[in-house]
Protein backbone atom coordinates (compact mmCIF):
# COMPACT_ATOMS: atom_id res chain seq x y z
CA UNK A 1 0.00 0.00 0.00
CA UNK A 2 2.95 2.45 0.76
CA UNK A 3 4.36 1.72 -2.35
CA UNK A 4 1.15 2.17 -4.45
CA UNK A 5 0.60 5.85 -2.85
CA UNK A 6 4.11 6.89 -3.29
CA UNK A 7 3.90 5.84 -7.11
CA UNK A 8 0.29 7.97 -6.73
CA UNK A 9 2.41 10.98 -5.13
CA UNK A 10 5.14 10.72 -8.18
CA UNK A 11 2.20 10.68 -10.53
CA UNK A 12 0.73 13.67 -9.28
CA UNK A 13 3.90 15.42 -8.51
CA UNK A 14 4.91 14.86 -12.41
CA UNK A 15 1.65 15.84 -13.51
CA UNK A 16 2.02 18.97 -11.01
CA UNK A 17 5.46 20.10 -12.36
CA UNK A 18 4.09 21.27 -15.49
CA UNK A 19 2.13 23.87 -14.13
CA UNK A 20 0.96 25.50 -16.79
CA UNK A 21 0.13 23.04 -19.16
CA UNK A 22 -1.90 21.32 -16.04
CA UNK A 23 -3.99 24.87 -15.65
CA UNK A 24 -4.66 24.76 -19.24
CA UNK A 25 -5.23 20.99 -19.90
CA UNK A 26 -8.21 21.17 -16.94
CA UNK A 27 -9.53 24.36 -18.28
CA UNK A 28 -10.22 23.44 -21.88
CA UNK A 29 -12.02 20.36 -20.07
CA UNK A 30 -14.10 22.60 -18.14
CA UNK A 31 -14.87 24.44 -21.01
CA UNK A 32 -16.42 21.32 -22.45
CA UNK A 33 -18.18 20.29 -19.98
CA UNK A 34 -19.92 23.94 -19.66
CA UNK A 35 -20.89 23.50 -23.27
CA UNK A 36 -23.23 20.28 -21.84
CA UNK A 37 -24.53 22.57 -19.11
CA UNK A 38 -25.43 24.83 -21.37
CA UNK A 39 -27.15 22.79 -24.10
CA UNK A 40 -29.53 20.98 -21.25
CA UNK A 41 -30.64 24.32 -19.84
CA UNK A 42 -31.36 25.91 -23.72
CA UNK A 43 -33.17 22.37 -24.56
CA UNK A 44 -35.24 22.09 -20.57
CA UNK A 45 -36.08 25.74 -21.66
CA UNK A 46 -37.59 24.86 -24.41
CA UNK A 47 -39.50 21.47 -23.51
CA UNK A 48 -39.65 22.47 -19.46
CA UNK A 49 -39.01 18.36 -18.47
CA UNK A 50 -38.43 15.04 -20.00
CA UNK A 51 -40.11 11.67 -18.84
CA UNK A 52 -39.74 13.00 -15.00
CA UNK A 53 -36.18 15.07 -15.34
CA UNK A 54 -35.81 18.93 -15.42
CA UNK A 55 -33.11 20.60 -15.78
CA UNK A 56 -31.62 20.69 -12.44
CA UNK A 57 -32.00 16.93 -12.27
CA UNK A 58 -29.73 16.47 -15.31
CA UNK A 59 -26.99 18.83 -14.23
CA UNK A 60 -26.83 16.98 -10.91
CA UNK A 61 -26.70 13.67 -13.06
CA UNK A 62 -23.41 15.79 -15.03
CA UNK A 63 -22.00 16.62 -11.75
CA UNK A 64 -22.02 13.51 -10.89
CA UNK A 65 -21.08 11.71 -14.19
CA UNK A 66 -17.83 14.07 -14.69
CA UNK A 67 -16.64 14.14 -10.88
CA UNK A 68 -16.64 10.02 -11.40
CA UNK A 69 -14.87 10.51 -14.44
CA UNK A 70 -12.35 12.82 -12.86
CA UNK A 71 -11.63 10.34 -10.64
CA UNK A 72 -11.20 7.68 -12.44
CA UNK A 73 -9.64 9.28 -15.67
CA UNK A 74 -7.53 11.81 -14.34
CA UNK A 75 -6.10 9.73 -11.06
CA UNK A 76 -6.73 6.23 -12.75
CA UNK A 77 -5.92 7.08 -16.01
CA UNK A 78 -4.37 3.36 -17.41
CA UNK A 79 -7.56 2.09 -16.99
CA UNK A 80 -8.87 3.90 -20.58
CA UNK A 81 -5.06 2.23 -22.05
CA UNK A 82 -5.19 -1.68 -20.92
CA UNK A 83 -5.96 -2.78 -24.16
CA UNK A 84 -3.94 -0.40 -26.09
CA UNK A 85 -0.41 -1.52 -23.79
CA UNK A 86 -1.93 -5.03 -23.72
CA UNK A 87 -1.68 -5.44 -27.67
CA UNK A 88 1.86 -3.04 -27.77
CA UNK A 89 3.04 -5.63 -25.26
CA UNK A 90 3.66 -2.27 -23.18
CA UNK A 91 3.65 -3.65 -19.72
CA UNK A 92 6.72 -5.23 -19.34
CA UNK A 93 7.74 -2.39 -16.72
CA UNK A 94 5.08 -3.30 -14.48
CA UNK A 95 5.14 -7.25 -14.54
CA UNK A 96 9.53 -6.73 -13.66
CA UNK A 97 8.40 -5.09 -10.27
CA UNK A 98 7.48 -6.92 -6.92
CA UNK A 99 3.98 -5.12 -6.98
CA UNK A 100 0.14 -6.01 -7.88
CA UNK A 101 -0.04 -5.25 -11.44
CA UNK A 102 -3.06 -4.13 -11.92
CA UNK A 103 -3.24 -1.45 -8.88
CA UNK A 104 0.47 -0.11 -9.51
CA UNK A 105 -0.78 0.05 -13.36
CA UNK A 106 -3.97 2.33 -12.23
CA UNK A 107 -2.04 4.60 -10.14
CA UNK A 108 0.78 4.68 -12.20
CA UNK A 109 -0.70 7.65 -14.48
CA UNK A 110 -2.22 11.02 -14.33
CA UNK A 111 -4.76 12.75 -16.52
CA UNK A 112 -4.38 16.28 -16.16
CA UNK A 113 -7.25 17.12 -18.29
CA UNK A 114 -9.35 14.96 -16.61
CA UNK A 115 -8.71 16.61 -13.62
CA UNK A 116 -10.70 19.33 -14.45
CA UNK A 117 -13.85 16.97 -15.02
CA UNK A 118 -13.73 16.61 -11.61
CA UNK A 119 -13.02 19.87 -10.83
CA UNK A 120 -16.25 20.99 -12.70
CA UNK A 121 -18.29 18.07 -11.15
CA UNK A 122 -17.81 19.46 -7.74
CA UNK A 123 -18.23 23.03 -9.10
CA UNK A 124 -21.65 21.68 -10.25
CA UNK A 125 -22.53 20.06 -7.35
CA UNK A 126 -22.40 23.07 -5.31
CA UNK A 127 -24.33 24.97 -7.69
CA UNK A 128 -27.07 22.72 -8.20
CA UNK A 129 -27.14 20.10 -5.60
CA UNK A 130 -28.49 21.76 -2.36
CA UNK A 131 -25.23 20.75 -0.37
CA UNK A 132 -26.32 20.05 2.91
CA UNK A 133 -24.29 17.89 5.45
CA UNK A 134 -26.47 14.81 3.88
CA UNK A 135 -26.29 15.34 0.38
CA UNK A 136 -22.54 15.92 0.39
CA UNK A 137 -21.82 12.72 2.37
CA UNK A 138 -24.62 11.04 -0.60
CA UNK A 139 -22.84 12.64 -3.13
CA UNK A 140 -19.14 11.61 -2.19
CA UNK A 141 -19.92 8.29 -1.88
CA UNK A 142 -22.00 7.40 -5.04
CA UNK A 143 -19.10 9.61 -6.48
CA UNK A 144 -17.14 7.25 -5.42
CA UNK A 145 -18.99 4.11 -6.12
CA UNK A 146 -20.00 5.43 -9.88
CA UNK A 147 -15.69 5.61 -10.30
CA UNK A 148 -15.15 2.59 -9.14
CA UNK A 149 -17.54 0.63 -11.53
CA UNK A 150 -16.01 3.08 -14.49
CA UNK A 151 -12.91 1.71 -13.63
CA UNK A 152 -14.02 -2.40 -13.46
CA UNK A 153 -15.64 -1.73 -16.62
CA UNK A 154 -12.81 -0.29 -18.49
CA UNK A 155 -10.05 -2.72 -17.62
CA UNK A 156 -13.03 -5.45 -17.85
CA UNK A 157 -13.38 -4.26 -21.67
CA UNK A 158 -9.13 -3.35 -21.99
CA UNK A 159 -8.76 -6.81 -20.73
CA UNK A 160 -10.69 -8.41 -23.94
CA UNK A 161 -7.40 -7.52 -25.70
CA UNK A 162 -5.46 -10.42 -24.19
CA UNK A 163 -7.64 -12.52 -25.72
CA UNK A 164 -8.53 -11.08 -28.39
CA UNK A 165 -5.50 -9.71 -29.83
CA UNK A 166 -7.11 -6.57 -30.53
CA UNK A 167 -7.41 -3.05 -28.43
CA UNK A 168 -10.30 -1.77 -29.91
CA UNK A 169 -12.32 -3.30 -27.33
CA UNK A 170 -11.43 -0.94 -24.37
CA UNK A 171 -11.58 2.50 -26.44
CA UNK A 172 -15.51 0.83 -27.65
CA UNK A 173 -16.40 0.72 -24.13
CA UNK A 174 -14.65 3.89 -23.11
CA UNK A 175 -17.05 5.91 -25.66
CA UNK A 176 -20.50 3.92 -24.76
CA UNK A 177 -20.21 4.24 -21.04
CA UNK A 178 -19.48 7.76 -21.18
CA UNK A 179 -21.82 8.65 -23.93
CA UNK A 180 -24.68 6.77 -22.64
CA UNK A 181 -24.33 7.64 -19.37
CA UNK A 182 -24.61 11.52 -20.06
CA UNK A 183 -28.33 11.20 -20.81
CA UNK A 184 -31.23 10.67 -18.41
CA UNK A 185 -31.60 6.57 -18.44
CA UNK A 186 -35.46 7.50 -19.04
CA UNK A 187 -35.23 8.54 -22.34
CA UNK A 188 -34.30 5.11 -23.10
CA UNK A 189 -36.89 2.52 -24.06
CA UNK A 190 -37.01 -1.12 -24.29
CA UNK A 191 -33.54 -3.16 -25.53
CA UNK A 192 -31.69 -0.17 -24.82
CA UNK A 193 -32.58 0.75 -21.66
CA UNK A 194 -31.76 -2.65 -20.30
CA UNK A 195 -28.32 -2.67 -22.36
CA UNK A 196 -27.77 0.35 -19.50
CA UNK A 197 -28.53 -1.83 -16.88
CA UNK A 198 -26.53 -4.92 -17.67
CA UNK A 199 -23.98 -4.47 -20.36
CA UNK A 200 -22.72 -1.39 -20.56
CA UNK A 201 -24.15 -0.40 -17.01
CA UNK A 202 -24.17 3.43 -17.53
CA UNK A 203 -27.21 4.07 -15.76
CA UNK A 204 -25.16 3.43 -12.52
CA UNK A 205 -23.02 5.85 -13.09
CA UNK A 206 -24.70 8.84 -13.97
CA UNK A 207 -28.81 8.12 -13.21
CA UNK A 208 -29.21 5.90 -10.23
CA UNK A 209 -26.31 8.10 -8.47
CA UNK A 210 -28.02 11.44 -9.36
CA UNK A 211 -31.21 9.97 -7.66
CA UNK A 212 -29.98 8.59 -4.62
CA UNK A 213 -28.63 12.05 -3.85
CA UNK A 214 -32.15 14.00 -4.68
CA UNK A 215 -34.14 10.77 -2.64
CA UNK A 216 -31.64 8.48 -0.42
CA UNK A 217 -32.98 4.76 -0.79
CA UNK A 218 -30.90 2.07 0.93
CA UNK A 219 -32.03 -0.73 -1.80
CA UNK A 220 -30.90 1.32 -4.35
CA UNK A 221 -27.54 2.09 -2.84
CA UNK A 222 -27.16 -1.41 -2.49
CA UNK A 223 -27.99 -1.83 -6.16
CA UNK A 224 -25.53 0.56 -6.70
CA UNK A 225 -22.21 -1.06 -4.78
CA UNK A 226 -22.84 -4.50 -5.67
CA UNK A 227 -23.26 -3.40 -9.33
CA UNK A 228 -19.78 -1.46 -8.68
CA UNK A 229 -18.32 -4.34 -6.62
CA UNK A 230 -19.37 -6.66 -9.67
CA UNK A 231 -17.29 -4.64 -12.25
CA UNK A 232 -14.82 -3.92 -10.05
CA UNK A 233 -13.96 -7.87 -9.78
CA UNK A 234 -14.64 -8.99 -13.69
CA UNK A 235 -11.95 -6.43 -14.08
CA UNK A 236 -9.57 -7.59 -11.70
CA UNK A 237 -10.19 -11.38 -12.76
CA UNK A 238 -9.89 -10.80 -16.64
CA UNK A 239 -6.75 -8.40 -16.24
CA UNK A 240 -5.16 -10.84 -14.38
CA UNK A 241 -6.02 -14.13 -16.13
CA UNK A 242 -5.10 -12.02 -19.49
CA UNK A 243 -1.73 -11.51 -18.00
CA UNK A 244 -1.03 -15.36 -18.54
CA UNK A 245 -1.79 -14.90 -22.52
CA UNK A 246 0.48 -11.85 -22.39
CA UNK A 247 3.19 -11.45 -24.86
CA UNK A 248 5.98 -9.31 -24.25
CA UNK A 249 6.32 -6.73 -26.91
CA UNK A 250 10.04 -5.06 -25.55
CA UNK A 251 8.57 -2.07 -24.84
CA UNK A 252 10.18 -0.51 -21.76
CA UNK A 253 7.37 2.34 -20.62
CA UNK A 254 7.01 4.50 -17.68
CA UNK A 255 2.98 5.01 -18.20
Amino acid sequence: MNGLLATMRNALAEAAAKRAALLSAMTIMIVNDAVWVAFWVLFFHRVGHLHGWDSRRVLLLLSVMTSAAGITLGLFSNARRVGQMAVEGALDAVLALPVQPLPFLLVRRVEPVNIGDFAFGITLFCIVGHPTPVHIVVFAGVVLAASVLITGFLVLTGSIAFFAGRGEGGELGFHAILLLGSYPVDVFAGAAKVMLYTVVPAAFVSSIPARLVLSFDPARAAWLVGISALFATAGTVAFTRGLRRYTSGAVWTRG
